[in-house]
Formats: C-alpha cells, sequence, structure tokens
C-alpha cells in the first residue's frame, strides 16, 4: 500500500520583461505541472505554486526600452502570464507575483529576520558606478568579456554562455549598458551573506543527502548536472554575496535599519522568498496553514527550475533558510537543461522563438499537442531541440497513428457488436490469442501486464523521467492496437464470437488506463478519454492511486455493463501550411536579424595597438569536452613551433570528433588564465552570426601552422 505524502511543488517565476517561450515552458512550467497533477492523481497532498518575478535590473532596462515604468512593464507581462499559462492547463493551485505588498513585507520581514541573529557581514566595497547617468550600476546593467570562457556579451552576475556565475568586477573590459560608458568604481555599503560558513553542510547536503539534526534524507536521485554545478561551485570555494543593491525598483531593505536608505534586496534573495509568499497568499484565499508547507519536514519541497538557476536554488536559497532555521530544505531541484529552436539557441533579444502566447492564439485547439511535444523532447540531461517538422511527425505519428486510432477503434467496436456496454466475460481466465502467435494468454494475465506498465510509467514519473514516461504511455498505446490487429475481432465476431468479448473487454482496460496516465501529460486528451468511457469521476485526486491498487487486487477499472459514449476523434493530423507557415514566420525573423541584430563595431584602436596582436594560423589536433560544463571544449592546437592548450567556448555550436583536423586562427599572445581549473594558453578567434551560431575564423588549408596572420 503506498501512503499519500505532501508535496510542495514549485516552478521558476517567470521573470516579467517579456513573454514566456516554449523554452521556459519546456524548462520548469510543464514538467511542474506534470509533476504536480501526478502527485494529486496517488492522492498525494499537494500545494503547487509559482509567480511572477517582477524586480531587478531587467525590468527597468525594459522599462527605459519601452518608454514605461516599471510597474507598467511588470503588469503588462505578469497578466500575459496568467492568461497564457490558463491558456496551456497549467494547474497552479497559486500564481502570484514578487511586486504584491504582502511579498514585500515577506521579503522584508525574512531580511529583518537575518539581521537581527546577525547573519550579515555589514561592509563597504567598490561598485560600479555609470557617471553619465548618475547612478550605481545593478549587475545586469553591466556587460563585458567573461574571464571564463571569452564570451564577450556575459553580464555583471553570470556568463550566459558558460553558465559561470560571477561578480562585476571580474568582467573584462566592462561597459554600462545604460550609457555605453565605461564605469568607475565607488564606494558604497551593503549587507553581505557569508555563504563560506555554509559552505560544510551544503556539500554533506548535496552530495550525501543528510542534514545534520534531522533523520530526513533528501538528496535521492538528483540528476548528475545538478550535482555537478553545485560541486563546482563548493570546490572553488563558496565567498560572502551581497543581498542588497542600489536601485531604485524593488523590495526595500527594511527601513529602521540604519544605512538602508536607497537599498534594495538582491532579486536572488527577494525573488525565491516569492514561493513564501504565494504559499501565504494561498493559504489566506482558502482558508489554510503556510507554515505545514515550509516547516513541516513532512513535507517534500521540490524546486523546478533551469539550468541557469541551479545554484540558487540549490546553494543560495537553502543556505538563506537553513540560516532562518525554520524551514524545509528542497528534497529535490529536478533542473532541466536548454532548449534549442531549429538549429539555434532561443533569444529573446533577437525574437529567435515560439512565443507561448502566439501559440495559444493561432492554435487554441492543440494546446494538448505542444504539452506532448515539448515533453517529448524534454531537456532533461543535455539540450534538445524544437523542430517544427519533428512537431508535425509527432503529432500525426504518436497521437492520430497510434493513441487515438487505439481508442477510436476500441469505441468503435464496442458500440458495433455490444450497443456501447461494456460485454460481459463469464470465465476471467478465459484463454485468448493476445498477441496473436502460438502462444495464449490468460485475460487475468493480460491485466497483471496492466498493472506492471501503469506501475512503469508511476515509476518514471517519481523520478522525474517524463520522456520515459511518455514513452511508456505509448508503448501501452501500442500494445493495444496490437491485441486489436493480432486478434481481428472484425472477423473472429463471425467465426468465434466467444473469444471477442474478452478481447474488447481487455482492450477498454487499456483505454481506461490511457485515460488516467494521460492527465499529467495532456489534462484535456484525458478529460476526453473519460468522456468516451462515461467515468468523470476518474479526474479526481488519487484515481490514479485507487486504479493501481484495484489492479493489484484483480480488479478492473470498466465494469461489464458500463456503457460507453459514441466515438470521437481525439486529435486531427498536423498538416503541411501549419508547418510551412509557422517556419514562414521563423525566416522572416532571420531575415530581419541580418539586418538588424549584429554587434555595433567596437571603440576605435590605433594601428599601434593591433599590432600588438600575434595571430597565428593553427589546426586542432585533439578536442574534449570539459567535464560537467556544457560550452566548454579544451583544445589541442598546432602552431608548427609548439602545441598550445586552449579552452574554448563553443561546445554549444561544434561537437569535438567534428573539428579535429580544423584550420583554425589563434591569438597566441593572450595571457595564460585558469578556466574550470584548466590553464587556456591563447584565443580561437570565431564569428557569430545572427542567430548566435559560432563559426571559425580559419585561414585557407594551404596556410602553414605557425604563420603570422597580419
Amino acid at each position: 500500500m503506498i501512503i499519500p505524502r505532501r508535496y510542495l511543488i514549485t516552478s521558476a517565476l517567470p521573470y516579467a520583461n517579456g513573454p514566456a517561450h516554449i523554452g521556459h515552458l519546456a524548462g520548469c512550467i510543464i514538467p511542474s505541472d506534470i509533476y504536480a497533477r501526478f502527485r494529486r492523481l496517488m492522492g498525494d497532498e499537494t500545494l503547487f505554486i509559482c509567480g511572477s518575478d517582477e524586480h531587478g535590473a531587467a525590468i527597468t532596462l525594459r522599462a527605459r526600452k519601452e518608454g514605461a515604468t516599471p510597474k507598467e512593464v511588470v503588469d503588462k507581462y505578469h497578466a500575459l502570464f496568467v492568461e497564457t499559462f490558463d491558456k496551456l492547463n497549467i494547474s497552479f493551485d497559486k500564481y502570484h507575483r514578487t511586486s504584491a505588498p504582502l511579498h514585500h513585507r515577506t521579503a522584508g520581514q525574512f531580511f529583518h529576520d537575518l539581521y537581527d541573529k546577525g547573519s550579515f557581514i555589514e561592509k563597504e566595497t567598490e561598485q560600479y558606478y555609470d557617471e553619465e547617468a548618475r547612478q550605481f550600476l545593478a549587475d545586469r546593467y553591466i556587460t563585458g568579456t567573461c574571464p571564463k570562457c571569452g564570451y564577450e556579451g556575459a553580464y555583471g552576475d553570470q556568463c550566459e554562455s558558460c553558465g559561470s556565475a560571477l561578480s562585476p568586477t571580474e568582467l573584462i573590459h566592462p561597459r554600462s549598458t545604460l550609457s555605453g560608458a565605461k564605469p568607475v568604481l565607488k564606494k558604497t555599503k551593503h549587507w553581505f551573506f557569508p555563504l563560506d560558513k555554509h559552505e560544510k553542510w551544503l556539500r554533506a547536503w548535496i552530495e550525501e543527502g543528510t542534514l545534520e539534526g534531522t533523520s530526513h534524507h533528501y538528496a535521492d536521485e538528483w540528476k548528475n548536472h545538478v550535482v555537478g554545478q553545485c560541486k563546482s561551485w563548493l570546490d572553488n570555494g563558496l565567498q560572502p554575496r551581497a543581498m542588497t543593491r542600489d536601485l531604485d525598483w524593488g523590495v526595500d531593505v527594511p527601513r529602521d535599519i540604519p544605512g538602508s536608505e536607497g537599498k534594495k534586496l538582491y532579486v536572488w534573495m527577494d525573488a525565491p522568498i516569492g514561493y513564501i509568499s504565494s504559499t501565504k497568499q494561498w493559504a489566506l484565499d482558502n482558508n489554510g496553514d503556510w507554515e505545514k508547507w515550509w516547516k513541516d519536514e513532512e513535507t517534500q519541497l521540490v524546486h523546478f527550475i533551469g539550468k541557469d538557476n541551479i545554484v540558487f536554488h540549490c546553494i543560495i536559497f537553502p543556505a538563506l533558510l537553513k540560516e532562518h532555521g525554520d524551514f524545509i530544505l528542497p528534497s529535490n531541484v529536478p533542473s532541466n537543461q536548454f532548449m534549442n529552436l531549429e538549429g539555434n539557441k532561443i533569444s529573446t533579444s533577437r525574437n529567435w522563438a515560439v512565443w507561448a502566447h502566439e501559440y495559444v492564439e493561432e492554435m487554441p485547439d492543440r494546446i494538448d499537442e505542444l504539452r506532448f511535444y515539448l515533453t517529448k523532447i524534454m531537456p532533461e540531461h543535455k539540450d534538445s531541440e524544437f523542430k517544427w517538422s519533428g512537431f508535425q511527425e509527432s503529432v500525426n505519428t504518436d497521437l492520430v497513428n497510434n493513441l487515438a486510432n487505439f481508442i477510436n477503434r476500441v469505441i468503435v467496436l464496442t458500440n458495433k457488436y455490444y450497443k456501447g456496454v461494456v460485454p460481459e466475460v463469464d470465465d476471467l481466465d478465459e484463454i485468448f490469442s493476445a498477441r496473436g502467435g502460438d502462444e495464449i494468454s490468460t485475460h487475468e494475465g493480460e491485466m497483471l501486464d496492466l498493472f506492471d506498465r501503469i506501475d512503469a510509467v508511476n515509476g518514471y514519473l517519481r523520478k522525474y523521467e517524463f520522456r520515459n514516461a511518455l514513452q511508456e504511455l505509448l508503448d501501452l498505446s501500442a500494445a493495444g492496437n496490437q491485441l486489436l490487429q493480432f486478434n481481428e475481432p472484425w472477423k473472429q465476431i463471425k467465426e468465434r464470437p466467444e473469444v471477442v468479448a474478452p478481447v474488447i473487454h481487455l482492450a477498454l482496460q487499456y483505454v481506461a488506463a490511457l485515460g488516467l496516465l494521460t492527465r499529467p501529460f495532456m489534462p484535456d486528451t484525458s478529460d476526453r478519454i473519460m468522456d468516451l468511457l462515461n467515468k468523470p469521476h476518474l479526474r479526481e485526486d488519487g484515481e490514479l492511486l485507487r486504479a493501481t491498487n484495484d489492479l493489484a487486487e484483480g480488479l478492473h477499472l470498466v465494469k461489464a455493463g458500463e456503457r460507453v459514449s459514441a466515438p470521437k476523434h481525439l486529435f486531427t493530423r498536423i498538416e503541411d501550411e501549419v508547418v510551412e507557415r509557422q517556419m514562414q514566420k521563423l525566416h522572416d525573423t532571420l531575415e530581419a536579424n541580418k539586418s538588424t541584430q549584429y554587434e555595433p563595431v567596437k571603440d576605435t584602436l590605433s594601428y599601434d595597438d593591433f599590432t600588438k596582436l600575434d595571430l597565428r594560423a593553427g589546426t586542432i589536433l585533439e578536442a574534449e569536452r570539459v567535464p560537467k560544463t556544457d560550452k566548454l571544449l579544451k583544445l589541442t592546437i598546432d602552431l608548427g613551433f609548439e602545441q598550445r592548450q586552449v579552452v574554448s567556448g563553443i561546445a554549444a555550436d561544434h561537437d569535438p570528433s567534428d573539428i579535429v583536423g580544423k584550420k583554425i586562427t589563434l591569438l597566441a599572445n593572450l595571457a595564460p588564465r585558469k578556466i574550470r581549473g584548466i590553464e587556456s594558453n591563447g584565443m580561437i578567434l570565431m564569428a557569430q552570426d545572427a542567430n548566435g551560431k559560432l563559426h571559425f575564423v580559419s585561414p585557407e588549408a594551404s596556410c602553414e601552422n605557425g604563420a603570422t596572420i597580419s
């Protein structure tokens, strides 16, 4: 007997400076919804929360760009999120927002509690200041070259190319995004949280799942890339991190704290507390108790996020929660990787995306089809790619030809041969050829097989392996089609009518199982299947658990004498013109990017400055991925007169096996530096096209290695 448990499930707060796209959906929104729906079906006490992240520098940047106030920007995109997620059937119990007064009070009080405990280090530091804009610069107001991978568009808090967390002063050639000017360092006071004091228990918690002072085991089955990224941070040594910023938009540092004037909470302290304030708002709306979800060790807290948020949810926020002293820590953080689009990275700045709100407007009757395809290609362990042709093929093959075809055949045959009534099966051990070979199977044997198939789907869902769970579901439908095909009831009804009843009876059990199992993935489809079976109660919480237990005890999901409805098609085919229309939109975007999205020419250099660059022709001899990174390759370069080791952030666009023997251009006199503990001696020259893809700047094949390029 499976005992129900309590689950608090969160999805990363979408940032309210632009609309959501399919990367956001596949990264955390849909997987968290699948898991929440599954837990409800298993009878677990479940609360699923989210909300809009509405503070931080990017909001004010968007406001400047749109000629609006930050409040107008967040109101616009928050409303769009709410409408879009509702149309996508995302089953949030509460979708809140961080601009709400309740959140400001909650976050401010959390900071004050830590301040009162003496948890912060108050110190004066030098921070970048834009003399033209006359203000201190938040991390996202500063861009420059990443010191880890050489990417020139890194932000002051993170490099979006290699994923490294940064501080603004680490950037090479920093620039203000407000004025384009080079910022200057100016003294300011902030409150720092000493992460280094939490390093020991964080390592034990993340690597072993143990936490001193509790018997609870936390880290079962955490994904390798989550643990790997956290270990990289821990191995490099944690440092105190500022929890406040000089901003005019955000949550105020409590005004009764001396020196708080003009100070706001760091967005990565503010935003995760949004999970708590969202729970509080749910409790107020539903006369509930928010504390049992955050302070009771019986609650399992699960954060669904993208990989760019791992360290914030696995190191910074847990450290803050534990320092506070009253809160549970996450039991799992099943982060997904990134999703690409038609061969290129999704980019909001270049409009290279499938926008969620546009999809639901253009194809409102194909919501489940999108949910299905995004689950099928979900980037659970590595980056994946959305292709419109793949979407079409999956819908037409998996949903129309497999799932819908099987269910329609069963309902048609039940209506045709038994007037819509589930047939009686007098002897449940009656023998029939369920798989069409010489061997025969008993009806009860097939029911046990059905139990095993349902249990396999449930097992994958428990482990956050949604792609595998979906494939098991499709395999179940395919097995149902084989059951009909091998037994051919349309022929047997005349020759051996006595064997048709158990075949149809069993097929209806498959349909009922599919009605339950599709619910986490495709809730509208699940409803339509349940309507075909006249079983609306299967929508209720705990029904999957009940069905699993019934099958284990030999009971059936559909009973003899019950009536099914008239057949209705669940899905229709995606025609070529639908794909062509979407591809044309992307083509138009690509053409627009070619003329508008290239970076402007940089500041003028003197000829003497240029002559300092030592550019050499070389050939890649060896290439391998840097462990626990997604963007870095370790290369061995032949320069003719010597070999060089270089670390380059090109793995997203180039497979190591494809570039061995490639002719390259190397900046040979760049000062050596360590990247992820590996010494890099030089930099390969790459050209970035309008879609963000990196291409080698290569001399002709006849050029000798070591030749000077001038």
